[in-house]
């Protein structure tokens, strides 16, 4: 990135505009209530990185957007900021570079986060194998991506498949209720087959496994997958789920 201008400069924040498409979730939660108030005793420490949004006078924001809220929040009419020249897919990697390492990041998030990576990379000249349904093939873009973060290639790539997750399915990812190996799966079916496992889901009172995944992934590729396959795969019963009865010892002493 080139730094136009060595030092942050002060900007109105009437100036300022989230970068659009940004993955990552700003909240009014219990860290932004603590976020405000340090800036409302201490200002902004950690100046905001913007890039110029061309023919204008306005910015769009890479870095700072938790930062930004809060500011707006603390009525700080302006922020200090340091202006790089970038262009659109080179801002959108830096958007990402500069928020995975946040402590918490929600599956959803990193999910589309990824995904914005990896679509510009490959606008770049990065090659891409995005559309492929084989999850064993080689990913090229999806393996720099890795080597760039904490994941692997294909911990990348199923994240990314999370993208294709209707919003329900992406809550109860966000909420733990499904593993991610479970929701890549699953974003292979369409809309409306997701949401007939989503009914299923709630008829049983469970979430798919992994095996039921897979095997309505299987049968949706097969050409096979039907209403009353999925009816039929969601009803079995899984192990983690089978009630159990816990008899005291003393019990089963007694009936010796």
């Amino acid at each position: 990135m080139k730094n136009t201008m060595k030092k942050p400069v002060v900007i109105s924040i009437e100036k300022l505009h989230p970068f659009d498409g940004h993955p990552f979730k700003v909240k009014d939660d219990d860290e932004m209530n603590t976020l405000i108030e340090s800036i409302q005793t201490q200002g902004i420490l950690s100046p905001l990185i913007v890039r110029p949004i061309e023919d204008t006078d306005k910015y769009e924001v890479i870095s700072g957007h938790r930062r930004l809220h809060a500011a707006i929040k603390a009525g700080i009419a302006e922020v200090p900021a340091l202006i790089y020249a970038l262009d659109r897919d080179a801002a959108a990697i830096a958007v990402v570079d500069s928020n995975l390492h946040r402590e918490h990041i929600l599956p959803s998030e990193k999910a589309f986060a990824y995904r914005m990576k990896l679509e510009a990379m490959s606008r770049q000249g990065h090659r891409s194998d995005l559309t492929s349904d084989q999850v064993g093939r080689k990913l090229e873009t999806a393996e720099i991506i890795a080597q760039q973060s904490d994941d692997s290639k294909s911990q990348v790539r199923r994240y990314i498949r999370l993208t294709y997750l209707i919003p329900e399915f992406l809550e109860k990812m966000d909420k733990g209720e499904i593993a991610l190996s479970v929701g890549a799966e699953l974003s292979f079916l369409d809309e409306f087959s997701q949401r007939e496992v989503l009914e299923q889901c709630a008829i049983n009172d469970c979430t798919p496994s992994y095996s039921q995944a897979w095997r309505m992934h299987k049968a949706d590729r097969e050409g096979t997958l039907t209403t009353a396959v999925i009816q039929t795969v969601m009803s079995k019963e899984k192990a983690n789920q089978r009630e159990t009865v816990k008899v005291p010892i003393s019990r089963l002493e007694q009936n010796q």
